[in-house]
C-alpha cells in the first residue's frame, strides 16, 4: 500500500468516497428537495478539484494499491482555516442548490489538523487502511507544527470509535454537529 498527497484527477474518486464518509442522507441534506446525488457528487467533484477548499485534492491523502488503485481516503486540514477552507463549500451551495450554509457550526478549532472525511471502498475495508490513513494523518499534523489530529466521530458509530481509540485518539469532549450527538477526539502528536 502507498499513502500521498493527491493528485487532481483523481477527484471523482475522492468527491464518491468523501460521499461515502457523509452518506446520502447527509449528503441530501445539503442539497435539499429536488435534487439528487448525482447533483451533490458534481458539486463535490468540483470543490475536490478547488486548491482553496476544505475537500481539496491538496488536503487529501490518498491510499492505493502498489497496482495504483484507490483503497480510501482521508481529507485533513488545518483547523484554524476552517472558515477561510469553507468559503468555496458555502458559495458553492449557493450556486447550485440556492442553499444557504454560511452559519454552519464550526467543528474543528485552531491547534488541530481537522480529519473532515475518512472512507475506504468496501473491498479494501479491513485491511488496515483507515489504520494507516488515520497514522499517515497523525504524520501530517506533526510535519504542519500542530499539536494534534483530531475529528468527530458520532456517537451512534461505535465500530469507528474503537478503531479511532486503538490507533491512540483520545476523548476531548462531546459536540452536536449536523444535529448528531458527536464525541471530539484527539491525536496528540
Amino acid at each position: 500500500m502507498k499513502i500521498h498527497t493527491a493528485k487532481k484527477d483523481q477527484a471523482a474518486d475522492i468527491a464518491q468516497l468523501i460521499m461515502m464518509a457523509m452518506t446520502d442522507e447527509c449528503c441530501l441534506y445539503f442539497t435539499g428537495d429536488g435534487q439528487t446525488t448525482d447533483d451533490f457528487r458534481r458539486t463535490m467533484t468540483r470543490l475536490v478539484e478547488m486548491e482553496e477548499s476544505q475537500y481539496s485534492y491538496t488536503n487529501t491523502l490518498v491510499a492505493e494499491t502498489d497496482e495504483g488503485r484507490l483503497m480510501g481516503v482521508c481529507v485533513s486540514y488545518d483547523g484554524g482555516k476552517l472558515h477561510q477552507l469553507r468559503e468555496a463549500f458555502v458559495n458553492a451551495a449557493k450556486e447550485d442548490f440556492g442553499r444557504d450554509f454560511s452559519g454552519i457550526d464550526d467543528e474543528t478549532q485552531a491547534g488541530e489538523l481537522y480529519l473532515d472525511s475518512l472512507a475506504v471502498y468496501p473491498e479494501f475495508r479491513s485491511h488496515g487502511v483507515a489504520s494507516s490513513l488515520l497514522r499517515a494523518s497523525a504524520e501530517k499534523a506533526k510535519g504542519m507544527g500542530l499539536p494534534a489530529a483530531g475529528l468527530l466521530v458520532d456517537k451512534g458509530n461505535p465500530n469507528a470509535e474503537r478503531l479511532y481509540l486503538r490507533i491512540g485518539f483520545e476523548y476531548v469532549d462531546d459536540a452536536v454537529w449536523g444535529g448528531h450527538a458527536m464525541k471530539h477526539l484527539q491525536y496528540k502528536v
